[in-house]
């Protein structure tokens, strides 16, 4: 009988149990882990104290409105990039989800979301098709997708916005359960599904073991190309439903506008929330703690009357100072 060969195990970031607190705070680690939670603390401390009507029901709640496409496309990217990749035809995929629907609505509604979600799992088998078996690089192979991911959307939209009257999958975007949105009740349990992914079962080692080395991991007999296949599937289809939750919400399906920079949005939340990107480690909650902070630092800057433009240099800044943090932990 051959011995299974299991891979080695990834090193802890985490700082010695007998290091001072203050020790702690030196190290990069740290921030890496815990920067983002503070951060969102900090924002909201001072939102508290210097803004006025932003801590109530409703300003969290349109807040979370907004913020949840945002997560559940980053729930997707943070697998990837755990590979050392990236998909940046989230967007796009987005944009074909929504020109989906409309044309499938009249044999209707389940027929309509299944047609849609599996045009994100085509995007997604085709771009981890080109990256594992092909070998080009992830951001040579999304990219690609990046551009004709909309612009196929576009051609089956003929160009135009179509407004959508189905009332069932309205409700998807402006319904609610237990005084909570339904797009911030799924946001929220397919952040636990992804958790529960990495962290328990067997293919979330396998795309931990992938990312943080692959010649190893298939030295050690995992199966690479089907891992890496399947963390693109599984992105496609998040961001396929947040297409699909997005176009009930705006009440149309507008393949030109919808999803555009979300690939940038979904990155960031990635790389704020603690996920390196040279890939061995996917942080779920440090993900949705990024999407949060952005969102919360946009909406205290409009409710100062700032630009937006101040808003993106200041996230600007935060995956500057987040990445750097990320360079000192591995150049230690």
């Amino acid at each position: 009988m051959t011995p299974t060969a299991v891979a080695p195990p990834a090193k802890s970031d985490k700082p010695p149990k007998s290091a001072s607190p203050l020790a702690r705070l030196r190290d990069p680690s740290w921030y890496q882990r815990y920067g983002v939670y503070v951060a969102v603390a900090v924002v909201l401390l001072f939102n508290a104290l210097f803004t006025e009507h932003f801590m109530t029901a409703d300003n969290f709640r349109t807040q979370l409105v907004q913020v949840a496409p945002i997560v559940i496309v980053a729930l997707g990217m943070a697998l990837v990039i755990g590979t050392e990749g990236v998909d940046l035809s989230v967007g796009s995929t987005m944009a074909l989800a929504a020109a989906f629907l409309p044309l499938y609505l009249g044999y209707g509604l389940v027929p309509a979301l299944v047609v849609s979600l599996l045009a994100g799992a085509v995007v997604g088998a085709v771009n981890g098709a080109l990256v594992s078996l092909v070998g080009l690089q992830p951001i040579v192979a999304t990219l690609a997708l990046f551009v004709g991911g909309r612009g196929l959307a576009l051609v089956m939209a003929d160009g135009q916005l179509k407004q959508i009257v189905n009332p069932d999958l309205l409700s998807l975007g402006t319904g609610s359960f237990l005084g909570i949105p339904l797009v911030v009740w799924i946001a929220g349990i397919l952040a636990v599904a992804v958790a529960f992914l990495v962290q328990r079962t067997t293919f979330g080692r396998q795309v931990v073991a992938v990312g943080g080395n692959r010649s190893a991991a298939a030295l050690a007999g995992l199966p690479v190309k089907r891992v890496l296949i399947g963390v693109y599937v599984i992105c496609g289809i998040l961001a396929a439903l947040a297409g699909i939750l997005a176009t009930a919400r705006l009440t149309a399906s507008d393949p030109s506008s919808l999803g555009t920079l979300m690939e940038l949005s979904a990155i960031t939340a990635v790389v704020v929330g603690g996920t390196p990107l040279n890939g061995g480690s996917v942080r779920v909650l440090g993900t949705v703690a990024g999407a949060l902070l952005m969102q919360l630092l946009r909406a205290t800057l409009v409710k100062h009357d700032l630009p937006d433009s101040t808003a993106q240099i200041a996230q600007a800044a935060i995956i500057i100072a987040a990445v750097y943090v990320a360079r000192e932990r591995r150049s230690r």
